[in-house]
């Protein structure tokens, strides 16, 4: 397929009604090996809109809801988890499970607010079957949404939790272990691998060099970094 006609899939007149509600599915590629170019998307609504009826992957078939994102289209931070819960699928937002309950407490902890200072979303964004990891191909086939949102959200920071967030973004296969707390630079993108609030959960000790200690600290530097770029 020639560049004119990918181009042609996305007609900025029909994507700028498309936020009316008028979804119009032939702007989305079916064929996940067909790219949905930088810059197709004005906002994040026409982005939701379409992930709600897209069908670049098997997920599609399977989902309640697209998760697509939640808090500041605006925000200095962004966070990016792996995939949906069964809660997530059934109300349509990122992280409002028990693992969310808990990232909103770290974010509190050193006064990130969700609504102000936060977009929160996910690698991909339908439920894999059983909360399994999504695959190679479902991650590639949904890339294209989080780079726009990314692209638009323009953080200065971004978040990557979890191992499969760091792999479905940079490319990176380091453990998440050996990768968290440290800064990394993708795109031009100022990034830290932190935690998944899921994996605290599962090991709560709050002793020294324990993951909910670990975590702490990254926040801490976090904050610390975002306050340095503001200053």
């Amino acid at each position: 397929m020639s560049n004119e006609e990918q181009l042609s899939l996305f007609d900025q007149s029909a994507l700028s009604a498309s936020t009316s509600g008028n979804v119009n599915t032939e702007l989305i590629p079916t064929d996940a090996k067909i790219p949905i170019l930088p810059g197709t998307y004005d906002s994040i609504v026409p982005i939701a809109q379409h992930c709600n009826v897209c069908h670049r992957c098997d997920l599609g078939a399977t989902r309640t809801h697209a998760v697509v994102g939640r808090g500041n289209p605006n925000a200095p931070i962004m966070i990016i988890g792996e995939a949906p819960g069964q809660n997530e699928d059934e109300t349509g937002l990122p992280f409002v499970g028990k693992a969310g309950q808990l990232l909103e407490k770290i974010l509190a902890s050193v006064k990130l607010d969700t609504q102000q200072d936060v977009y929160i979303c996910n690698i991909v964004k339908c439920r894999p079957p059983s909360n399994r990891v999504p695959a190679p191909n479902e991650i590639a086939a949904c890339k294209p949404y989080l780079l726009e949102q990314i692209r638009l959200v323009d953080p200065k920071i971004i978040l990557l939790t979890g191992a499969t967030a760091v792999k479905g973004l940079t490319g990176n296969k380091t453990g998440i272990t050996k990768i968290r707390g440290t800064w990394i630079e993708w795109e031009g993108r100022l990034c830290m691998p932190i935690l998944h609030p899921a994996y605290l959960l599962r090991n709560p000790s709050r002793e020294q060099g324990a993951p909910k200690w670990l975590m702490w600290q990254d926040i801490q530097v976090v904050r610390e970094k975002l306050a340095e770029i503001h200053a």
